[in-house]
């Protein structure tokens, strides 16, 4: 089993991950437009927010007449999210700091390792969308009239580094060829110490 400060250390980057998830998922700025010099439009995965210095929000209220990319972002991130409640979890389970199955070592060394698979799928779900939404705005962005056409913003570099975060972390829960080495080395020292006491 990996060391518990690799694994604190892959949690909390795992959590911080799945918050910075969540908060790119609500956020309102995945499209950006500037019509003049002050009225701006926001356009998120739930709503759409226009005006010069005071902004209107309105919820989007017809699934089926928005735009692709933004039904399938939607989708795949709250699938992301899914999978990273699920695996936290999992997670806080197989932990060595924690008092679940304590009397199972290798039950345990595997739930954790389970849990941090589910976040390495949940980071790569949300790089994979928020990348594929980028590339939807700036094809349309090149196709279309470039001042009637949206940009995309702030909220997908937040995407990004939340995927990142929950990958990263799950790499480090999931890392199990470090716990193998160090339970290599203890043998191996445990083992020349009896090998001295005999000659003792």
């Amino acid at each position: 089993m990996a060391s518990s400060g690799l694994q604190l250390l892959g949690f909390f980057l795992s959590l911080v991950g799945l918050a910075t998830t969540v908060g790119a998922t609500l956020m309102v700025e995945w499209k950006k437009q500037y019509q003049g010099k002050t009225h701006r439009i926001y356009e998120g995965l739930w709503m759409t927010c226009s005006g010069n210095e005071r902004t209107t929000c309105e919820f989007h209220q017809y699934l089926l007449k928005l735009p692709t990319e933004v039904q399938a972002t939607r989708a795949v991130m709250l699938l992301s999210i899914f999978l990273s409640a699920v695996a936290l979890l999992v997670s806080t389970v197989g932990m060595k700091c924690t008092r679940f199955m304590d009397s199972k070592d290798e039950s345990k060394s595997t739930t954790a390792m389970v849990g941090g698979i589910m976040f390495m799928v949940a980071g790569l779900l949300t790089l994979i969308i928020t990348s594929w939404y980028v590339k939807m705005i700036v094809q349309n962005f090149s196709d279309s009239n470039r001042l009637q056409s949206f940009e995309f913003g702030n909220a997908v570099f937040v995407s990004w580094a939340g995927g990142l975060l929950t990958l990263g972390g799950g790499a480090f829960l999931g890392c199990r060829r470090c716990s193998q080495s160090q339970s290599i080395s203890s043998n191996h020292l445990l083992s020349t110490s009896q090998q001295r006491s005999n000659y003792v």
